[in-house]
């Protein structure tokens, strides 16, 4: 790692030579797993359904990884998802999806009640996303847009019941604007909500970021280009642009929960800028909002934010990923 670098997990407390393994989520059958992929596997005692392993393993090769039995997520990813607290029914929306591990786990907490909406800038990605989804069989109560997450506005309404809404020229001035809908699962059309009860019961903004707290991500740039991670990672003009985008990211999540409702906001930052300095913006402008206990994080590997009731995880606490967490409540 460069000297740069160096220097920068050292002013936030980290050294870069604490192992993490790697992460895993699995459908039931470990002995089998442990068979095909030739490695033990280490239950994660904090976070149900999470395994580790050594991070040399590769999975990619593996038959339980091509038949849909086991896909890589880091524990502390995870915990955001859970975070949320998906009850049965819920009607969740995930504004950044991509590359969708957190969107495979919604989903698989869903099961077959409620509705999922992914968002996603990216086409590419968020087509990755529906191939991930199809692959382990949690595609019937989703649907996948590409759009912009600081802007996008559909509601939990399938697209008839969204369209008979509207009067002729609001449905052909709404088409020209309306986010590409990429794929809408069997069972993902909600129908019967009045206009008081619009709005995600649960919403989840893993926001863009400069990706410092993953040192697996730090390392690519041994083969982009050091001077790259430099203008990505730690120009400050960088981060400054980042901040207005989580920032919107945050707020446009809030408008479309519905009152009562949660919000997780995250990243993979390890700097207060990108997190509790975006969090205390968001809260000077949204009155109706409020910092919630995540109930589940008192046996969970991680220390408190700079703001009471936020979470961090890091490799030196939690031997995982870095990743910051915030419940918001509207009120």
């Amino acid at each position: 790692l460069p000297v740069a670098f160096l220097d920068f997990l050292k002013e936030n407390g980290l050294d870069p030579s604490i192992y993490i393994p790697r992460y895993i989520r699995i459908k039931p059958g470990i002995p089998e797993i442990e068979a095909d992929i030739n490695c033990k596997l280490k239950k994660v005692v904090w976070l149900s359904g999470f395994y580790s392993i050594p991070p040399q393993i590769q999975i990619a090769s593996s038959k339980a990884y091509r038949q849909g039995m086991i896909y890589g997520i880091d524990a502390a990813s995870g915990a955001a998802v859970l975070s949320l607290n998906i009850s049965p029914g819920d009607h969740v929306l995930d504004l950044c999806a991509a590359p969708g591990a957190k969107l495979c786990m919604l989903a698989d907490l869903l099961g077959s009640s409620g509705s999922l909406t992914g968002v996603d800038v990216a086409r590419h990605r968020l087509a990755a996303c529906r191939t991930i989804l199809q692959k382990y069989a949690l595609e019937d109560c989703c649907r996948l847009f590409v759009a912009d997450g600081t802007s996008f506005s559909l509601l939990p309404l399938s697209l008839k019941e969204w369209s008979s809404r509207k009067s002729w020229k609001e449905r052909k001035k709404a088409k020209k604007t309306r986010p590409e809908l990429i794929f809408y699962g069997r069972h993902s059309g909600v129908v019967g909500l009045t206009k008081s009860e619009l709005g995600y019961d649960k919403v989840l903004v893993d926001a863009e970021c400069t990706h410092d707290g993953s040192i697996r991500h730090i390392q690519k740039f041994e083969y982009w280009g050091w001077k790259t991670l430099q203008r990505r990672v730690l120009d400050a003009e960088r981060t400054d642009t980042l901040n207005h985008l989580q920032l919107q990211l945050l707020t446009n999540g809030f408008r479309l929960l519905k009152v009562g409702g949660s919000l997780v906001y995250s990243t993979c930052s390890l700097t207060e800028a990108q997190n509790e300095d975006v969090v205390e913006q968001f809260f000077s402008i949204n009155p109706s909002a409020e910092l919630q206990e995540v109930d589940a994080a008192k046996h969970w590997p991680c220390r408190s934010g700079r703001i009471p009731k936020t979470l961090r995880f890091d490799p030196s606490t939690s031997q995982t990923s870095g990743l910051f967490i915030a419940k918001i409540v509207k009120l």
